[in-house]
């Protein structure tokens, strides 16, 4: 099986998974009923989906700052790498292919410093407190924030490795929409499995409650 074949067969798994997964957090919801369930939402038509279209937009600004940053910083490192070795003596070929060696050093270096303080973590922070302002719990914000964290920073690097600059903006805006969905689904998912063990611990008295007038002692 070649790379693309393998990548093709591991996106399908993952798009068959988020289907499920959305399946059972519909259930699961429909279980527990609208106090227990999820509460923040993009699609409810009225303060939701306003608070999501300027959380998108303050979003997709932070990220082009960074992606800018990062532009700034890798075709300056380029000029002063070309212009040190071009005064060195070095071939113009040579000089230009060592350039562009130190510029994408100090783009990677810049990316990596920009990832711990700006997108994600704007993201995950303003997804975690929208939770609140919807009267959630801090299970649902831990793991709202936590998806979109992690889907902020995964399709944004892997949209970055094939499409540059436009790839991580993309990439981080979807990863980040994605990321948060699936936590509130997962929270969904949890809320029934727990609704169910509930049920079924304060099911197991009547049980035997029954039993004990069958066969008084």
């Amino acid at each position: 099986m070649t790379i693309l074949e393998k990548k093709t067969v591991q996106l399908l798994l993952f798009v068959v998974g988020v289907i499920a997964l959305k399946f059972t957090a519909e259930k699961c919801r429909e279980l527990v009923g609208g106090e227990v369930a999820s509460k923040s939402s993009c699609f409810d038509g009225g303060y939701g989906t306003l608070s999501c279209m300027a959380k998108e937009g303050v979003k997709l600004y932070v990220y082009n700052i960074r992606s800018i940053h990062v532009e700034s910083v890798r075709n300056k490192a380029i000029e002063t790498a070309l212009s040190d070795a071009l005064t060195q003596g070095m071939p113009t070929k040579d000089a230009v292919k060592l350039a562009q060696k130190e510029g994408a050093k100090a783009a990677k270096l810049a990316t990596q410093k920009a990832k711990r303080i700006i997108g994600p973590i704007v993201s995950s922070g303003w997804d975690f407190f929208e939770v609140f302002y919807y009267g959630g719990t801090i299970t649902e914000g831990f793991l709202r924030g936590l998806g979109t964290l992690f889907g902020t920073y995964s399709v944004g690097y892997v949209g970055e490795q094939r499409f540059g600059r436009f790839g991580y903006l993309v990439g981080s805006h979807l990863g980040s929409w994605v990321g948060g969905q699936i936590g509130l689904m997962l929270y969904d998912v949890i809320n029934g499995v727990e609704y169910m063990l509930l049920f079924l611990q304060l099911d197991e008295p009547k049980v035997y409650d029954n039993a004990s007038l069958m066969f008084p002692t």
